[in-house]
């Protein structure tokens, strides 16, 4: 017995002291993670175990600052500068299009044009027919890819690009499309001469629950078609009923078709993931700009674990405090770390209408209930909230005073904020960000507006719930 008591102090002590000695934690985690030790703690010591610390490893830090370091070195001219945010941003926005560009380096480059997508048919015919029309290369990313009617349509639009002698490469995510990526349809593509990676493989999952953790995931949709065209949104490679969680469906995103030099800043973001994939070097690949003579500047943003912590949030502050009068903002998931949520509660006290959109049924219930704990505090400061009821909204979009737009894959919650490889678009534009405006007013219209009345009455167990997993939210 007295061995077994020592051995448990000795357990929670040394977890507990880890814990103490990482400076990157901000104390709502530290507490988190105390409050589950304490608890529960040897399920504790296992979770922290598992899942405790955001890291790759050091070998994938260290790839990672080579494949950049020779991106700069060899494709600078595509990237931007800091300069060009002064020559091309209004003043009250550049500092926001400055923090973006510390992240990675991409800032923003003029002469780019769009086009939204009307919804996911038009979407997937689109991609479809430049693809088709691809002449040079094809290049592919995707967290979630599916053998449904969009991801076969897609992969056999590769198959006949590669037949003809187009260089296609595809990428999927080896936890989110695990099951793609053991399919005859993955093995077609092989065979056709479709160069494949996994990004973040799960097939040695011993090695890396030891050396990293499983939900590390590469989030990223990318599709570049020529250097010409991009994509960037938030659909993955699949229908909207999305059959692996066919009981939320339609999933409702959007998308944007991109065409000038923000297409080479989104190819070099592939290329960095290709590249840790693959050991592939830069000189492998076709690097060009072309850009419009009218069209709006725009930069890419990516994030990941082996980017500095906090960039994303951060992000979202420096954008929401440069808002003048009106932002509006939908994501599926919204579990912010208290910058971003005191940068939205401060936005609405200093005057900004802050306009939230969240989907009112959730596919997961955990993320539903820690959102839902902050709706007081954002009621309270003025913002206003509504539930998307029309599917499970899953667009991810940020757009400030009819001319700011940022679209793309991250979400307001901490696995985009922390733990998954996220692409974005920050642009400056009257007529793209009007255009992705009106679609947020279409979720509006098929959305219920939450009272600060109704949330005050909430039964007790109800806030008791949101509350309890909002308390231990920094850790799931």
């Amino acid at each position: 017995m007295t061995f077994i008591l020592a051995l448990h102090i000795l357990l929670v002590l040394s977890f507990t002291i880890r814990i103490l000695l990482r400076d990157d934690l901000s104390p709502p985690v530290r507490l988190a993670w105390f409050i589950v030790l304490n608890v529960l703690p040897y399920v504790g010591i296992a979770i922290y175990f598992l899942f405790g610390e955001t890291d790759l490893g050091h070998r994938a830090d260290k790839r990672h600052k080579e494949i950049f370091d020779e991106i700069h070195e060899n494709a600078s001219q595509f990237m931007g500068a800091p300069a060009d945010v002064d020559h091309l941003i209004d003043p009250e926005y550049r500092n926001g299009f400055h923090y973006a560009g510390s992240i990675n380096g991409f800032y923003p480059i003029a002469g780019n044009n769009a086009t939204l997508m009307e919804d996911a048919t038009a979407t997937r015919e689109s991609m479809i027919a430049d693809i088709d029309a691809a002449q040079e290369y094809v290049h592919v990313l995707y967290y979630i890819w599916l053998d449904d009617y969009t991801g076969t349509a897609l992969a056999n639009a590769l198959i006949r690009a590669a037949q003809r002698g187009v260089q296609c490469r595809a990428m999927a995510d080896g936890l989110g499309s695990h099951k793609f990526i053991k399919s005859q349809l993955w093995k077609r593509m092989s065979e056709a001469g479709v160069q494949l990676a996994v990004a973040l493989p799960i097939n040695k999952p011993v090695r890396t629950l030891l050396t990293s953790r499983l939900d590390l995931r590469n989030h990223r949709k990318i599709t570049i078609i020529d250097g010409k065209v991009t994509y960037c949104g938030s659909r993955n490679s699949a229908d909207p009923e999305f059959l692996v969680k066919a009981k939320y469906a339609p999933w409702v995103d959007i998308m944007l078709r991109l065409t000038g030099p923000i297409v080479t800043q989104n190819q070099l973001l592939f290329i960095s993931d290709w590249m840790q994939a693959t050991d592939e070097r830069i000189d492998d690949f076709e690097l060009k700009a072309e850009p419009a003579e009218e069209g709006f500047p725009a930069q890419v943003m990516g994030d990941g674990p082996t980017e500095r912590k906090g960039a994303t949030p951060q992000l979202f502050a420096c954008l929401i405090a440069t808002a003048r009068f009106e932002l509006t903002l939908s994501t599926p998931y919204f579990v912010p770390d208290e910058t971003v949520l005191e940068a939205l509660r401060a936005a609405a006290y200093r005057g900004v209408k802050v306009t939230l959109i969240f989907p009112k049924i959730n596919d997961s219930w955990i993320v539903a209930a820690a959102s839902r704990s902050h709706y007081f505090k954002l009621l309270e400061a003025g913002c206003d909230l509504f539930e998307f009821k029309g599917g499970l909204l899953h667009a991810k979009t940020l757009t400030m005073d009819k001319k700011i737009t940022l679209i793309g894959s991250s979400n307001l919650d901490l696995r985009s904020f922390d733990l998954n490889y996220e692409n974005n678009i920050l642009l400056q534009d009257k007529a793209i960000t009007q255009a992705v405006f009106g679609r947020q007013q279409q979720y509006l219209q098929s959305s219920e507006q939450v009272r600060f009345e109704t949330v005050s009455n909430w039964p007790y167990l109800q806030r008791i719930k949101n509350n309890i997993i909002a308390t231990v939210s920094p850790i799931l």
